[in-house]
Parts: structure tokens; C-alpha cells; sequence
């Protein structure tokens, strides 16, 4: 099936057009690590992936795209892109976790190392929580929602567990799992999501509009009884 596919999540931005071929499934991917820009780089990375598939942007069959958790702003690039290139081209849109995207990154770049482990995606939220779900192996099925918790509370989910911990909140689950004596190994710290290695199988379209998955209430609130009265 021809899909397009992109994360602007947190700190990258990645695009894939995927086909099928008669030697499996063909991939044109980029990959590119920046904090800030997303919107810019999106609609000139799809072109080139776009360009080096087999099939014009007409013939787009599923688009995915990842809902979060993220970056309030990179959330939204992604979201209504998605919504932009399914209104132009009636394909349906699939939502993935942003930490299921970096879980196969992870599970490409252990290789072996991860090879009958769970993989805990923690990604630093500032203030003392993290983004954190985790992933059994070897398909890397999800084994709970995407959650937003402090390190200590994301440990004990994880006890009686053999963790590998990947992201930039892994040391903080280590070190809290350590705290109340629980065996998790930090991996990757550095690690981003790069959608191009997630597998064909696990897009799914969804009927209804993809949202945001906001895990964190906005910070920016209206003051009270500053707000404008409704015309009659």
C-alpha cells in the first residue's frame, strides 16, 4: 500500500513514502535531528521522499502521522499536515504513538541487545515526570498507553520486569528505578523518533480524526474575569 508517513514530535523531523515491490516493501525515508523548524523542513522533506517513490502524491493510499505525546507546536505541524494531504488526496489517516516510533528507532539500533527485553521509551517532560510507555519485544507491542509520571511512579509499572530504557528520560528512570530496588538499563540517550523504521504492518487508519495527545494541560491559561463579553 502507498503510504506517506511523518513525526514531528520532539526533537527531529522524519518523513517516509513506503510501496510494495516485488522484491517486499520499498522505503524512501529522511531523517533530521532539529529543535526547532519542524514547519518549515515537513512539506520540503515529503518532496523528496515523494520524488524518489514510485507513485505520485494522487495515488497516496494512508497517510500516518504521530499524535504525541510531544511538543505542543510540533504536535499540531504534524496533525494538520496529515489532515491537509487527506483532504487533498481522500487517504485515510493513521495515528501512531510518537513513543511507539521510538521504540522500533531503538529496537533497530540494539539489534540484538534488545532481543528478549522490554523496551521503556522515557522522554525527559521537565519538572520532574516523563513521557514513558513501554514496548514488548520481538514486534514491540505496546504494553500500556503513552503516560506522563514522575520517574518513581514510571519505575514501579516496571518491576519483575528485564527493562532496557531509551530516550532522554532513561538515566531518570534508571536512577529512580535504582532508588527502590529495581534493575533498569539506560540505552540511547540521545535517541529520536525516525519513522522510517516503523513497520508497514502496524499502520492502521483510524475513522476518526486524529487529536493531539496532550498528556500535560496547557501552560497558558485565560486570566479570570478578563474575558470578552458575547455580542447579543
Amino acid at each position: 500500500m502507498n503510504t506517506l508517513a511523518f513525526d514531528t514530535c520532539f526533537g527531529a523531523c522524519s518523513v517516509a513514502a513506503t510501496w510494495f515491490s516485488p522484491e517486499g516493501v520499498g522505503r524512501a525515508s529522511r531523517f533530521e535531528r532539529m529543535a526547532r523548524g519542524h514547519a518549515e523542513r515537513l512539506l520540503p522533506m515529503v518532496d523528496e521522499v515523494m520524488a524518489e517513490a514510485p507513485f505520485g502524491f494522487s495515488e497516496i493510499e494512508r497517510i500516518a502521522v504521530t499524535t504525541g505525546p510531544g511538543t505542543f507546536t510540533g504536535q499540531r505541524v504534524g496533525i494538520a499536515a496529515a489532515r491537509a494531504f487527506s483532504l487533498a488526496t481522500g487517504a485515510p489517516i493513521a495515528p501512531l504513538s510518537s513513543l511507539a516510533v521510538m521504540a522500533y528507532t531503538a529496537a533497530h539500533a540494539l539489534g540484538a541487545e534488545a532481543l528478549g527485553k522490554v523496551l521503556a521509551v522515557a522522554v525527559d517532560a521537565r519538572r520532574d515526570e516523563i513521557y514513558v510507555q513501554a514496548f514488548a519485544g520481538p514486534d514491540w507491542t505496546a504494553l500500556d498507553a503513552p503516560a506522563l509520571l514522575t520517574p518513581d511512579a514510571a519505575a514501579r509499572t516496571l518491576e519483575g520486569r528485564d527493562v532496557l530504557a531509551v530516550g532522554s528520560g532513561a538515566d531518570l528512570l534508571a536512577e529512580a528505578a535504582r532508588s527502590v530496588g529495581i534493575s533498569i538499563s539506560p540505552r540511547l540517550a540521545a535517541l529520536e523518533a525516525d519513522i522510517g523504521f516503523v513497520p508497514d504492518a502496524v499502520i492502521v487508519p483510524c475513522e476518526t480524526p486524529p487529536k493531539p495527545l496532550y498528556l500535560r494541560p496547557p501552560d497558558a491559561k485565560p486570566q479570570d474575569g478578563k474575558s470578552l463579553a458575547r455580542a447579543p
